[in-house]
């Protein structure tokens, strides 16, 4: 059986049982790759499209017949088998792709495996200019790789540092922080691990590091709390816990002590350890922790948690908190449920309600698009297209004038937010997430909520119109509505204090 070897993570290389295949046509090797990655036929028009957008269908076709004659030709066999119809790599060939080797990896948490795999970003150095769509393709797929590496990445240094490899830790948090220069939850991660390798002037240097990037790119000066590394190791971003739920690792973490809980359920996107990188959010997590315990989550799919298994459905996020809870010792918590974290909070209400002893909305809806008798929200059509403008920007501060204008122009807001975006999720992967945000739908439960509740939204909330939470408190038995001034859909910027007293009204049982 002949074994086609292609390595994608960086410039492109090809072997044909051992032997080095030059491909010195980049459209001929877009082919292969293409036809490798797709992993069954694809129609010769889409082909003949993709890499050659601008010319009528009989030039591409053409185009494409010469180029699978120079693939021939450089190979020295036939490895693509071309029908009338579609093209697929030749029936028994056997395919071996470093790219999909790194992900098997990071599947099966074999991670030290999936960071020796990752010795360049996805096709890097390779581009087709006049080719717009296999760009985007290329750009989504680089991303999508290039996230569950920074996820690798950290879960080793925790794990090294844990079982007392320090020296190993400080290798994967020296890569970690080549990544993303701009990373305050990199950076800690580094001066970490020198500080638990011993090597204290390595850990200042790189609190140095830290000053310096951040001021000179930035113009702010590192939080608080990465400096304090430095005078008393432990005061950093809490210790991050796992929780296995329905075969798949949930990361968690829990901050404070009071005697009530309050369990964060975040919307589309979280990451527990880079929401700290922000002093806004910081300075509100804090400040409800003070409330009684805070218990912070990903989602099934985002952030820390493992980026496998079922889209995080409204039932399967009820299992997430429920899982959660369980881990931390919770028996019974205050839900927060921000966003499109809230339909999930309104299942687990439903179906746990002896574990609930109070329910905050913020920001949310019941439904994900447009109905008859749910009109606030996008129809389908203009759900797509805004999905289609966050995926376009990301990698940058994406869409942060919808979430939250007051901080838009604020280059530090902008910075965390594109670095959150991606170190939580990836274009591709996030599309998934949206779409079953789209079709979400709990307003048949609402009238099955038990639990006191509080429904709270900005007045001029350009993400998710204040009419969705009107709807929420207008169904909820006995739901109390609390409109707040403002635009900014982000819970942490802007006016706090009404969130804040209606969390602790709900600890105390008033």
């Amino acid at each position: 059986m002949d074994r086609l070897q292609l390595r994608l993570l960086g410039f492109p290389e090809f072997r044909l049982n051992g032997r080095p295949i030059e491909l010195a046509l980049r459209k001929a090797a877009a082919l292969v790759i293409t036809l490798a990655e797709a992993g069954g036929p694809v129609a010769r028009d889409v082909a003949a499209t993709l890499l050659w957008p601008e010319a009528d269908t009989e030039a591409a076709r053409a185009r494409l017949r010469r180029t699978l004659y120079k693939i021939r030709n450089a190979f020295g066999t036939e490895i693509i088998a071309a029908g009338a119809a579609s093209l697929n790599l030749r029936p028994g060939l056997a395919v071996e792709a470093d790219a999909s080797a790194f992900e098997q990896a990071c599947d099966a948490g074999n991670l030290d495996a999936a960071a020796d795999h990752y010795r360049g970003d996805y096709l890097a150095g390779f581009s087709l200019p006049d080719c717009p769509e296999f760009e985007e393709w290329v750009f989504f797929r680089r991303e999508a790789l290039r996230s569950r590496l920074v996820q690798a990445l950290e879960r080793l240094v925790e794990a090294r540092i844990t079982g007392g490899d320090a020296r190993g830790a400080v290798v994967h948090a020296t890569r970690l922080a080549a990544l993303d220069p701009l990373s305050e939850s990199a950076h800690r991660h580094l001066i970490r691990a020198h500080l638990a390798a011993g090597d204290r002037a390595a850990a200042e240097r790189q609190g140095e590091t830290c000053t310096r990037l951040l001021r000179d790119e930035l113009g702010v000066a590192p939080d608080p709390a990465t400096l304090a590394l430095l005078r008393a190791p432990g005061a950093e971003v809490p210790r991050t816990r796992y929780i296995q739920v329905d075969g798949i690792h949930i990361a968690y973490q829990t901050i404070g002590g009071g005697p009530a809980d309050i369990v964060l359920v975040p919307g589309f996107i979280s990451h527990v350890e880079r929401i700290w990188e922000d002093r806004s959010c910081r300075a509100w997590l804090s400040a409800v922790s003070r409330l009684g315990r805070l218990i912070l989550f990903d989602r099934r799919g985002m952030g820390l948690s493992d980026r496998v298994g079922a889209r995080p459905t409204v039932e399967a996020t009820a299992r997430d908190i429920l899982a959660v809870m369980d881990a931390a010792g919770s028996r019974k918590a205050v839900l927060v449920g921000a966003s499109e974290g809230g339909p999930g909070c309104i299942r687990f209400a439903v179906d746990h309600p002896d574990r609930l002893s109070g329910l905050v909305l913020w920001g949310s809806l019941a439904k994900g698009s447009h109905a008859p008798d749910y009109p606030s929200a996008l129809t389908a059509a203009q759900y797509d297209l805004w999905q289609q403008r966050l995926l376009a920007g990301w990698g940058g501060p994406a869409e942060i004038e919808t979430f939250a204008p007051s901080v838009a122009q604020d280059r530090q807001a902008r910075a965390w937010w594109a670095g959150l975006l991606r170190a939580a999720s990836s274009p591709g992967a996030v599309a998934g997430l949206l779409q079953a945000l789209r079709d979400t739908d709990v307003r048949p439960l609402l009238s099955k909520v038990r639990a006191p509740t509080l429904v709270m939204h900005r007045t001029r909330d350009r993400a998710v119109r204040v009419e969705a939470g009107r709807y929420l408190a207008g169904r909820i038995p006995g739901a109390r509505f609390v409109e707040v001034e403002g635009e900014d859909h982000w819970f942490w910027v802007g006016e706090q204090g009404a969130l804040l007293e209606g969390i602790g009204a709900m600890t105390s049982g008033r």
